[in-house]
């Protein structure tokens, strides 16, 4: 990383201020070269930038020297005037300058998760946390990326660690230990080692970020003209389905997101299921539905009938406010999308359940990589405290930890960076 790189790291102009990042062993020479002199390191310092002479703009100006800076290099920033003009000329004079080159997306990030300023796990809690669109998916990025997942890990690795330590030193001294002494040491160890196991799996078997972030799938099933679509245009208050008095208007899958309360959802509004399709395109649309109920969080039942599947769901009694649909069966929510009513209640019902398919506000939650990495290194674990030979004990143990640091980025990671940081805006 002998290069430095620059970017405009704030929104597109227009704006009211612009703020170009530069980072890499040439930043300061570049602040030389436009402002004049390189400002005292943290303190923002007002500077007329020049092109050959000729002034560009008025800027506030922070350095930030290496390894104590966001990418462990030296960093500068110019606060501009936030106009498209200023910007391009500012970054038109930087690439002109012998090294410096714009950067890449995720490349900032990517310096501090090279240079150790971050782990693995925050450079994925900063991308979650760019784009992040609901309360819930921020408060999960904003821990991932401050390093509570990283410290996690850190905890069982050193553990981990801790035995593998007990392991070696019997293996370095076997000959003048105690056999019993020595049964002993595994029994403890093994228990040990089992406790860590159930404490690595019962985090894994939390809810994942992935949940938080594409939302609780909510599907409305139920017999045709029911009233499903209506409902799923009340809900996520646009019309997002066609709604007819025609049986089996819905054939193929509607889905809409919507965020409430903090929670993202998507709903999905499905084909009337019954026995006796009219015709290949009704069967396909009701083999789709039965799809998207397998795949649900939650299901919204529209009556008639019970529902038979596995997943959580809510019976509805719908289209309340039409004559004769009498009383409201008992475990029913009554709903006229029509006229709004029983749809707070169905939202309580909603949020109630999804509360408790997400991870609670303090609680870590692991993406998939991680959870994957984590069963892994349990398993690992589980088979060390199974083993009696202390060197496939040591061996268990080496590969909980590889499966640590493969997490935390240490070790094993060069395959997936690329598509990590792609995912990151340029200047960040």
């Amino acid at each position: 990383m002998s290069d430095t790189i620059f970017a405009l790291s704030s929104g597109r102009p227009p704006a009211a201020i612009a703020v170009v990042r530069i980072s890499g062993p040439d930043a300061f020479a570049a602040v030389e070269r436009l402002a004049g002199a390189v400002p005292p390191p943290r303190r923002a310092s007002l500077r007329t930038l020049r092109r050959e002479g000729a002034p560009i703009d008025q800027a506030l100006i922070l350095v930030f020297p290496g390894p104590t800076s966001a990418t462990g290099e030296n960093l500068a920033e110019f606060h501009l005037h936030g106009g498209l003009a200023v910007v391009r000329a500012v970054e038109s004079a930087l690439a002109a300058m012998p090294g410096l080159r714009g950067a890449e997306a995720g490349e900032f990030t990517r310096r501090a998760l090279a240079n150790g300023r971050i782990d693995l796990t925050q450079a994925e809690g900063l991308a979650d946390l760019l784009a992040a669109e609901s309360e819930g998916q921020r408060r999960a990025a904003k821990r991932a990326a401050d390093g509570a997942v990283r410290r996690q890990i850190e905890d069982f690795s050193g553990r981990s660690l801790a035995f593998s330590a007990r392991v070696e030193a019997v293996l370095d001294h076997g000959d003048e230990a105690d056999v019993a002494a020595d049964r002993d040491m595994l029994r403890s160890l093994g228990d040990d080692l089992l406790a860590l196991a159930v404490e690595i799996e019962t985090l894994v078997e939390r809810p994942g970020v992935e949940r938080i972030r594409d939302g609780i799938r909510v599907v409305l099933a139920g017999a045709p003209n029911a009233g499903k679509s209506t409902l799923l245009n009340a809900l996520v208050q646009r019309e997002a389905a066609i709604v007819s008095p025609i049986a089996g208007t819905t054939r193929d899958r509607i889905e809409a997101p919507v965020m409430r309360n903090g929670i993202a959802y998507l709903f999905t509004d499905t084909a009337g299921l019954h026995d006796a399709p009219a015709d290949m395109v009704e069967q396909i649309g009701i083999d789709r539905a039965r799809a998207a109920i397998d795949m649900a969080d939650l299901v919204l039942w529209l009556d008639p009938g019970e529902f038979a599947g596995a997943v959580p769901a809510i019976a509805v009694h719908s289209r309340a406010d039409d004559p004769g649909r009498g009383q409201t069966p008992t475990g029913r929510i009554a709903v006229s999308a029509h006229l709004g009513t029983g749809l707070d209640a169905l939202w309580s019902a909603i949020e109630a359940q999804a509360r408790n398919l997400l991870p609670g506000d303090d609680v870590l939650a692991l993406n998939l990589r991680q959870r994957e990495l984590a069963a892994g290194a349990a398993a690992a674990l589980r088979a060390a405290a199974a083993e009696n030979d202390l060197l496939l004990i040591a061996e268990r143990l080496r590969e909980a930890l590889r499966a640590f640091d493969r997490i935390t980025g240490r070790a094993d990671v060069e395959a997936m960076l690329d598509a990590l940081f792609g995912r990151f805006c340029i200047g960040k």
